[in-house]
């Protein structure tokens, strides 16, 4: 099992940034993927980034050269960093880990951008 608690979601001005971390326990030597996902009102949830254990990471289109995604293996912890928001990034934030056995999701937390 895996636990995973976001933090660093808030309320910010379009052009803004903030920084999201997320911090895993538990059984994290089985981790091998770690990622952002992002579920806006009455929309899909959807990829923003996923980091591999290796370094490889893939990005969404729309957060291309705005979003960095990084692990920090001291701290079990993978962290979002998000500049030049826009106010169609306005959603609720997850963070998700993938085992060989199983993937496991947080809690959320909400980034509202405004206008």
């Amino acid at each position: 099992q895996v636990q995973l608690v976001e933090s660093g979601g808030g309320l910010v001005q379009a052009g803004g940034s903030l920084r999201l971390s997320c911090a895993a326990s538990g059984s994290i030597f089985s981790i091998y993927r770690w990622g952002w996902y992002r579920q806006a009102p009455e929309k899909e949830r959807e990829l923003v980034a996923r980091i591999h254990t290796g370094g490889s990471t893939n990005y969404a289109d729309s957060v291309k050269g705005r979003f960095t995604i990084s692990r920090d293996g001291a701290e079990n912890t993978v962290n979002l960093q998000m500049n030049s928001l826009k106010p169609e990034d306005t959603a609720v934030y997850y963070c998700r880990v993938w085992t060989p056995r199983s993937d496991y999701w947080g809690q959320g937390t909400q980034v509202t951008v405004s206008s």
